[in-house]
């Protein structure tokens, strides 16, 4: 830890006309991934969307997409408005694990969807067995275990750090490479094992999920119009949201021990832009949640 107590947050500008411009956009960008995830976990939860293993996971995703947001977002807002943007040192390595936790689940949950798609259009005669609700419970827990083990690892290694006397972060939340910029020792091979923890892992997962989504297409072909334009449908509006949350991610953590100005950019992509698209895509382009809303909605009209 050092002499450093807290942190100053640079944040996105120095202009305060942009700062003010900003908490406006992202104040309506808060509020739709509030309305927008809250909306998609009522409409799962509260019809028989829930059983089917695919929904099971989107309710997952979005409850996942709020909570990573609102680590970020609230704090954000906040300090768009503030002359002098502070974080405590305990309160800026909370943010980084639950950051690096929730980040990790919700990597492992888009994977978990792309297998039940892969399961669901190229074994659907084993897809009930393979895809029961105990081994779904299964697949989410694994998510759990594994977003906790990659974010303890990483907070660890930084807990171990010393900070000096530069405690300005050039970001507008605690993350990894920022805090290793601001490092007065020795930080070479936690920078490599960050690659490998977060860049190598988000990569490697990329390549299986575009992998496994590239036989999905394969195999529906042969499918008749009307079951390979579901397929279609589905399978577009996964890969948009990997290409929404991977590509930024990937930009950023893939690198050696690294910062650019662009990495605030990129990162909102996964922080507000992602989570406020992920219901649109869902809702939109799918009968099965746009038929799910509908009942929500008549029944509510009907008390």
């Amino acid at each position: 830890m050092g002499n450093v107590t807290v942190f100053v947050l640079l944040g996105l500008s120095a202009n305060q006309n942009i700062e003010v411009l900003c908490f406006v956009i992202f104040l309506v960008c808060y509020m739709a991934i509030w309305m927008g995830n809250v909306l998609v976990i009522i409409s799962i939860t509260f019809t028989q969307l829930i059983n089917q293993p695919m929904y099971f996971f989107l309710n997952y995703l979005s409850l996942s997409d709020l909570c990573y947001t609102s680590t970020v977002t609230p704090k954000l807002l906040t300090d768009l408005l503030a002359e002098r943007k502070i974080i405590s040192y305990n309160n800026c390595m909370v943010q980084l694990f639950v950051l690096h936790f929730l980040g990790a689940i919700e990597i492992f949950i888009l994977t978990a969807m792309a297998y039940d798609r892969y399961v669901a259009i190229c074994r659907p005669l084993h897809y009930t067995i393979i895809m029961s609700k105990q081994r779904c419970n299964e697949i989410l827990a694994v998510c759990c275990t594994g977003g906790f083990l990659h974010s303890a690892s990483q907070s660890l290694l930084i807990t171990f750090l010393s900070f000096c006397d530069n405690n300005e972060i050039d970001h507008y939340f605690c993350d990894v490479y920022p805090l290793l910029k601001l490092a007065c020792t020795e930080t070479h091979r936690i920078g490599l094992f960050v690659i490998v923890d977060s860049g190598l892992i988000a990569l490697v997962t990329f390549v299986i999920l575009m992998i496994s989504y590239c036989l999905i297409l394969h195999t529906i072909r042969v499918y008749p119009a009307e079951s390979r334009s579901k397929a279609l449908s589905t399978c577009s509006s996964h890969i948009t949201i990997m290409v929404l949350f991977f590509v930024p991610v990937l930009f950023i953590y893939i690198r050696q021990n690294t910062t650019f100005p662009e990495d605030k950019v990129f990162a909102l992509f996964y922080t507000i832009i992602a989570p406020m698209f992920n219901p649109l895509i869902y809702t939109l382009r799918n009968a099965d949640m746009k038929n799910a809303i509908k009942k929500i909605w008549y029944h509510q009209i009907s008390l």
